[in-house]
């Protein structure tokens, strides 16, 4: 009788060093004291105005783009969220809300989450944002590369990534967290990541692993019954998740800072006609 191989038929792979520096911010990231909070907000309005703009004019409008608006605006009310320790004794709190986004990227044969900072998010219109996020989605990239728009030499990157971990972080990672100007240069000071659909129209949420002082992940749009007015309709509402940094803030001004998002992303803010005007058509991020 012939003996069955319990191992049977498999593929074996080398581990691509392109992966090590997303590692590397799973690691740095779970060391960090975030506190998630998990959001409904009802983004009718908005979901409306979006599609009347694309009907009245044949231009789409990234979603993505338009929560980075409201959240830059609401950042540069409530500055505080984004603080950034230097030293154990100061905090540095920039003007400037540089919002990272995450956007993928086939690099060899695989496809890659990569980083892309829009600088000054909370100076520029839902159009200008759009536009960034889709000029990264079709900017070159360098083989070996693991940020788009990376200032740095593509070689360097490579050597990087193929440098044992206690180098990377001697020369790389415990830089940047005892410096918080070039973590604002290298990485922004506000990270949103939008997760996969899970299943079909339901709600979701995620809780990401990161190394920003705040961290957004924008989930799926459900339709649920809610309260407008003394009627009960219909509404869109957005999953999001929101980590804050416990070092550096507390929990009652993080409430102020969600409040006003929330005022912001049920209000529409930033979909009016005037900041919506000469957005390049393309697909909805």
């Amino acid at each position: 009788m012939r003996s069955l191989d319990p191992i049977g038929s498999f593929e074996e792979l080398e581990f691509p060093d392109f992966r090590q520096p997303t590692i590397d911010t799973l690691i740095w990231g779970s060391k960090r004291h975030h506190i998630p909070i998990l959001l409904e907000i009802d983004v009718t309005d908005a979901r409306n105005a979006i599609r009347n703009w694309q009907k009245k004019t044949g231009q789409t409008i990234s979603f993505t783009g338009w929560i980075v608006r409201c959240l830059a605006q609401a950042v540069s009310e409530h500055k505080s969220v984004c603080a950034l320790r230097q030293g154990k004794r100061r905090l540095v709190i920039f003007d400037d809300v540089d919002v990272t986004v995450i956007v993928e990227r086939a690099v060899v044969g695989e496809t890659l989450p990569m980083p892309y900072i829009i600088r000054q998010a909370n100076e520029k219109s839902v159009a200008a944002i759009s536009a960034e996020i889709r000029a990264a989605q079709r900017s070159p990239v360098a083989a070996g590369e693991v940020q788009i728009d990376s200032t740095r030499a593509a070689w360097m990157t490579k050597i990087f990534t193929k440098l044992p971990r206690f180098l990377r972080d001697w020369f790389f990672w415990q830089p940047l967290f005892r410096d918080p100007f070039r973590f604002k240069r290298m990485m922004g000071t506000v990270s949103v990541t939008s997760l996969p659909v899970v299943g079909k129209g339901g709600m979701s949420w995620g809780i990401p692993i990161g190394i920003h002082p705040l961290i957004v992940a924008v989930g799926a749009i459900a339709k649920r019954p809610g309260v407008v007015g003394e009627q009960i309709a219909v509404r869109e509402y957005v999953g999001l998740t929101v980590l804050f940094d416990h070092d550096t803030i507390d929990g009652a001004p993080v409430a102020r800072f969600i409040r006003r998002l929330q005022e912001l992303m049920a209000g529409a803010y930033g979909l009016t006609a005037a900041e919506l005007e000469e957005i390049p058509n393309a697909s909805d991020v």
